[in-house]
């Protein structure tokens, strides 16, 4: 059994997004099923639905376990492909897209807010800070969509343990990396990254309790399991809880 753009735009209607939201979508395409024109369609569909005022950003993430200050990222804004998947890649080479300057935690965003919610990125102290685009989110009272992905692919919550100054997330020290912008331009962003030799958590843990609260709702696109997460919501609440509990989330 397949699905085509009509029936997506008509299953995401059915979650309740209407013309000017703002989505940020993590997914998996193989969870659709048979979506006929891949990964195209599933980004038509969602762009229909949200319209020219709305706007649909993806993460373009590229960082790497190796990046610290021995081993410094390496980014340039258009050429750097991101291990996200698929229709992340699909919108980062959309024409009339436009990705945020950071070398590890990027976002790529098409649509009315999209200059909005990517400039600036590199100005962050860490990646997913309150001038990052995840933070954007909440602010511009969007959502969250976890297509086919649970918990853990949700890139915000590392925003939310930014924010609340959890001891774990970050490497102790910022480190200066040189990155290649928009028309050649050189940039050197001095960022703490993220501490890939942390304690290992558990994203999961939120998710019974933010559906319980009204944050987070369920449904289906083709045979995708959508979360549909309010991201002002959730941030508040995690950082709260993370600012209570720093260790919450660990395992």
């Amino acid at each position: 059994m397949s699905i085509n753009e009509i029936q997506l735009i008509e299953q995401l209607k059915t979650m309740g997004l209407v013309p000017g939201d703002t989505v940020l979508i993590h997914s998996s395409l193989k969870s659709f099923g048979h979506v006929e024109g891949g990964a195209s369609t599933v980004v038509g569909a969602l762009l229909h639905v949200l319209g020219d005022e709305g706007t649909l950003m993806v993460p373009t993430l590229t960082g790497r376990r190796e990046d610290s200050l021995s081993c410094p990222p390496v980014f340039h804004v258009l050429e750097t492909r991101c291990w996200t998947g698929i229709i992340p890649e699909t919108v980062r080479n959309m024409e009339g897209a436009i990705r945020s300057l950071h070398p590890t935690h990027s976002v790529s965003a098409i649509g009315g807010r999209k200059e909005y919610i990517t400039t600036g990125h590199e100005k962050s102290s860490s990646p997913c800070d309150d001038k990052s685009p995840y933070f954007k989110n909440a602010n511009l009272e969007g959502y969250i969509m976890l297509a086919g992905v649970d918990q853990e692919s949700n890139t915000s919550i590392h925003s939310c343990e930014e924010i609340a100054g959890v001891p774990y997330h970050l490497q102790d020290t910022a480190i200066d990396i040189t990155i290649t912008g928009y028309e050649g331009k050189r940039l050197i962003i001095r960022n703490r990254l993220h501490n890939w030799e942390k304690p290992e958590t558990d994203f999961n843990k939120l998710d019974e309790v933010l559906e319980q609260k009204g944050i987070m709702k369920k449904g289906r696109a083709g045979n995708s399991l959508i979360r549909l997460i309010k991201a002002r919501d959730m941030f508040e609440f995690t950082i709260d809880l993370l600012r209570k509990d720093p260790y919450y989330l660990l395992i």
